[in-house]
């Protein structure tokens, strides 16, 4: 049985939440002003590893994170072999198509044939248009999608939106709704059985959290703005 858990977090926009979380377990000591990537809360026998989003599958997948928190659109544009216990219910999204307003305006998306995508979810978008028999070239990209279209690289990207103001800002139209996201706890699953105790306990108050800050549905079913 280890001293300590290890638990990884994702910087940018899931941290803050992810970290509101942990406070009201009383875990404490991430100072997000500082360059360090390894924190300790020695009282919650937990340490926390900073990483970027898309990193944290694979610490979590080849045991170096025993739990962690990322975004369910990481997992199935990746889809690790770990445990996915829990929906954490922030951090809500949309994975998206998207193009110029000037194209959707004259575009008929049921006569696609053929598209060049632009995007950092490159299965997800394959696999979208290969289900409706339309041929995709995929443009990969790390940041910066909606510019693709901007200079001409790509016509249409698949992009991760939450307000959409960002769309909106660039000249950009949604066009499909590919998949919606939150963030998820994820577990090695080695240490599902190895530290099951200590993880299953975790789990436990991280899901007691989740549901006392859980908003109530709209009538629509969309979600509460507040998990945006």
């Amino acid at each position: 049985m280890k001293e300590q858990l290890t638990l990884a977090l994702p910087k940018g926009r899931l941290l803050d939440p992810a970290l509101r979380l942990l406070h009201e377990l009383g875990v404490d000591g991430v100072d997000q002003d500082s360059r360090k990537l390894i924190f300790t809360d020695v009282r919650r026998g937990l340490r926390l590893l900073l990483l970027k989003p898309t990193d944290i599958p694979a610490y979590v997948l080849y045991g170096a994170a025993d739990l962690g928190i990322v975004g369910k659109d990481v997992l199935l544009e990746q889809e690790p072999d770990v445990y996915e216990p829990l929906d954490l219910g922030f951090g809500f999204c949309r994975l998206v198509v998207a193009e110029p307003r000037e194209l959707w305006e004259r575009d008929d998306p049921a006569k696609w044939s053929w598209v060049r995508v632009a995007t950092k979810y490159p299965r997800l978008a394959e696999q979208y248009f290969t289900d409706r028999g339309i041929q995709v070239e995929i443009v990969r990209l790390d940041g910066s999608i909606e510019l693709a279209p901007l200079v001409g690289l790509a016509e249409r990207i698949v992009d991760l939106v939450q307000s959409g103001e960002t769309l909106r800002a660039n000249g950009l139209v949604e066009v499909a709704e590919i998949t919606r996201s939150t963030a998820r706890l994820i577990v090695n699953r080695a240490s599902m059985k190895t530290e099951h105790a200590a993880v299953t306990g975790l789990i436990d108050e991280l899901k007691a959290v989740a549901r006392r800050n859980e908003p109530a549905p709209l009538p629509n079913g969309t979600p509460p703005a507040t998990r945006t």
